[in-house]
């Protein structure tokens, strides 16, 4: 079992110690600059709202890209499986 190590991370105009696995630390320091950078882009589309206000906007937009995501695999799946279908009944004529 690998050690916890602690970092400093920074949502918005805060900063939180967490701990995680050493492996873990580049995925989350690249979901963070995703999480603040889109801060930056509704505080620039929305002007006067204050900060929980954009980290809830992000938080929307976030859960509706992963639900985006995980909603297109299974059509992938079914296309891939209805291509196969199709080549093998090509395959028959």
């Amino acid at each position: 079992m690998s050690t916890l190590i602690p970092i400093n991370i920074l949502i918005g105009d805060r900063t939180y110690r967490i701990k995680t696995n050493p492996a873990d630390e580049e995925s989350i320091r690249g979901t963070l600059k995703v999480i603040n950078d889109k801060i930056i882009e509704f505080k620039t589309q929305f002007a006067g709202k204050d900060m929980q206000d954009y980290i809830a906007m992000v938080l929307i937009w976030y859960a509706t890209q992963a639900a985006g995501e995980t909603q297109a695999t299974p059509d992938q799946e079914l296309l891939q499986a209805l291509q196969k279908l199709e080549a093998q009944l090509d395959k028959v004529k």
